[in-house]
């Protein structure tokens, strides 16, 4: 089995080779026959990856510790769910499903697109052929999953493996992980579109209308990988936080923050012919992002809970990213004629310049985190000494930069295209500015004197008063024209744009997430060493210790403290938090418990016991607001599937000319 898991491996390394060669070859001499197979190939890569991968999950469903990689990432006690995502919760075998997915997008890409774009799909087959022959190399020749286990003389088995990692058997990175992969190789299609567009000299933007749907469902995967990640951290690590700035967190945050900028942007291309240099840069930077990110977290280039040790692989890395961002330069800087941009800014007082204002901060914000996150690594090969770079600075960085965009997402939808008048201004910005100012007022009155937070919980006032504005304005008409009940005037309302309604959906679902980031500025934290029949407070609680208890289970050894809580007097129950030490690993792991309510997350971790075993260490936090944000993440993933439904409303963009695909009426179809 272990060697038909390599030579398919090596198989599709050799189809993808040919998609790549078919692909080119034949767009340069106009084999039709070749750029035929070339796609053909991309099924063969597709089914070969697909038999390698069955053939991993089978050896860790069945425990066949044979593989070096069922040893060190499962063992016999763990449950089938852990052990078919111990898939991804190594280095090879993370690898491997990166490529699975790749070529699964591949896949789906040839299949939708074989009979549009014809001009440019061979192009853009052949750049995700060249992603895929990267990764294949690394699956097949470099880190292979399939390397057997020697003990001794000979190839042999062990009785047991080591198990995944404790902090990875945990619901949420069943699922963080794939969400995040499905993000970072989703980005690859736009940009192969995009890369192929301007090889061809392509005029118009039908790579854009091609490609719209396929980079917001990326985003979205992204986004939810991210937000999965912060709430493994929160409820796993045992510290309490759910964001701290890590280079591996910060990777992929990086190709979000230039997908969100280029989502903004290429709006502006569509309706105005404007940004196109831009837009090309910013899809092009994302895809190179999300290589950088998954090197950073894979080639042990920067310390992380997250990241994988010291690997072979960073070579590699650096050579595939010096090669993309050589190429990717120059053939922008070759095309540029053909970028040119069909009108020009009119106004700063204008939605176009709130665009332009917000790609500026994203990719200001981008860049402080990316120098933060490399510096260590620049200082260490300078200077020989890294010097780290911790939370503190990229706060001070991203927290102005951060209400700045908050701000700009409530005067968006305020400011008209082209120009605004100084009366309309005045008009449109009079009652949430008044809001604005209100909320502020009435919470530094009451005591709140936190600069951030104050400004920051007067925007988040301004900007739903703005949104909340635009849908009732809307419904109203609609109601007022058709005779609809309130209800269905709101969904005609939407179904008739769903992608700006759906856009609005999304920003209110950042201000509620932006209400639970503010909650940080006022968290409170005590670590006690406390007896049983002891009490202790933090805050308006007290919480007594009645008792310890320990066990044994197959798969690890708890140790768990029970706790009774009181607020401002009032019994509100036990918490039970847990310490585990799993046998295989003999790593320790934490079962934190969290009372989860809108105003604020009491927070209990059982973090150790004293040498005698008689006291308990707890860590007891407060988290003001923490659950805002996991029900903003929901707001956002709902406002995303609203901006995926068709509009009832076709949308037509004249200053832009599509080549090469199929439309109805001049809509793109």
């Amino acid at each position: 089995m272990e060697n038909l898991g390599a030579l398919a491996l090596v198989l599709a390394f050799c189809f993808a080779v040919y998609a790549f060669l078919g692909s080119v070859v034949g767009a340069w001499k106009d084999k039709p026959f070749l750029i035929l197979s070339g796609q053909r190939a991309v099924y063969a890569v597709w089914g070969l990856v697909t038999l390698a991968s069955a053939l991993l999950l089978n050896a860790l469903l069945t425990s066949d510790f044979r593989f070096a990689y069922v040893a060190a990432h499962s063992n016999r006690e763990m449950t089938n769910n852990f052990k078919f995502a111990a898939w991804w919760g190594g280095q090879e075998g993370s690898l491997l499903f990166w490529s699975w997915i790749l070529a699964t997008y591949s896949a789906v890409v040839v299949f939708n697109s074989k009979n549009k774009l014809r001009n440019i799909m061979p192009y853009v087959v052949a750049t995700m052929a060249v992603t895929q022959i990267f990764f294949l190399i690394l699956n097949a020749f470099v880190v292979s999953p399939f390397q057997m286990l020697a003990v001794g003389k000979g190839i042999t088995s062990v009785p047991d493996g080591q198990g995944l990692n404790p902090l990875l058997q945990y619901w949420a990175m069943q699922i963080h992980p794939p969400m995040l992969y499905l993000g970072y190789v989703g980005f690859v299609v736009p940009f192969a579109f995009a890369l192929g567009s301007l090889i061809v000299k392509q005029p118009g933007d039908a790579w854009i209308h091609t490609t719209r749907r396929w980079t917001l469902v990326t985003w979205m995967f992204q986004t939810c990988g991210i937000v999965l990640g912060a709430g493994w951290a929160y409820a796993v690590l045992g510290w309490g936080g759910y964001w701290g700035w890590d280079p591996v967190e910060n990777a992929s945050l990086l190709p979000w923050i230039t997908g969100t900028a280029f989502l903004h942007s290429v709006m502006m291309q569509e309706k105005k012919g404007m940004m196109k240099v831009w837009n090309i840069v910013l899809i092009s930077a994302t895809f190179l992002l999300c290589i950088l990110g998954t090197s950073l977290t894979r080639t042990g280039l920067v310390s992380s809970v997250h990241a994988f040790a010291q690997s072979p692989i960073g070579p590699y890395f650096a050579a595939f990213l010096a090669l993309g961002v050589g190429f990717t330069t120059w053939i922008i800087l070759a095309r540029l004629d053909y970028l040119k941009s069909e009108s020009q800014l009119e106004s700063v007082m204008s939605r176009e310049s709130s665009f332009l204002f917000n790609n500026l901060f994203l990719l200001a914000s981008c860049f402080a985190i990316l120098w933060g996150t490399l510096f260590p690594v620049i200082s260490e090969y300078a200077t020989g000494e890294k010097v780290s770079v911790d939370a503190p600075f990229f706060n001070r960085v991203n927290i102005p930069i951060g209400l700045v965009l908050l701000l700009l997402t409530g005067v968006g939808p305020l400011i008209a295209w082209r120009r605004s008048s100084l009366d309309q201004l005045r008009r449109n910005f009079l009652w949430p500015t008044v809001a604005m100012v209100v909320t502020i007022a009435a919470l530094a009155l009451s005591g709140m004197h936190h600069i951030y937070a104050l400004m920051s919980f007067g925007l988040c006032v301004f900007v739903t008063w703005t949104i909340v504005s635009e849908f009732f304005k809307g419904t109203a008409s609609i109601r007022a024209k058709d005779g609809l009940a309130w209800p269905q005037a709101f969904m005609e309302l939407t179904h008739r744009n769903t992608r700006r309604y759906g856009g609005y959906i999304v920003h209110m679902g950042i201000v509620a997430m932006f209400i639970g980031f503010t909650g940080a500025a006022f968290n409170q934290d005590t670590t006690v060493e406390v007896t049983i029949g002891e009490k202790f407070k933090i805050g308006h609680y007290e919480i007594l210790v009645k008792e310890l208890k320990d066990g044994d289970l197959p798969n690890y050894i708890w140790q768990h403290a029970k706790l009774a809580v009181w607020k401002n007097g009032e019994f509100l129950g036990e918490m039970e938090p847990e310490r585990r030490l799993y046998k295989a690993s003999r790593q320790p792991a934490s079962e934190v418990k969290i009372r989860r309510r809108l105003n604020e997350d009491l927070y209990i971790n059982f973090a150790s016991t004293s040498e005698d075993s008689k006291k308990a260490v707890i860590q007891a936090y407060i988290f003001p607001l923490v659950t805002w944000i996991w029900a903003g993440f929901w707001v956002v993933l709902i406002g995303t599937w609203v901006c995926l439904v068709p509009s009832k409303v076709k949308r037509e963009f004249p200053k832009t000319e599509v080549v090469g695909i199929a439309t109805k009426d001049n809509v793109p179809v």
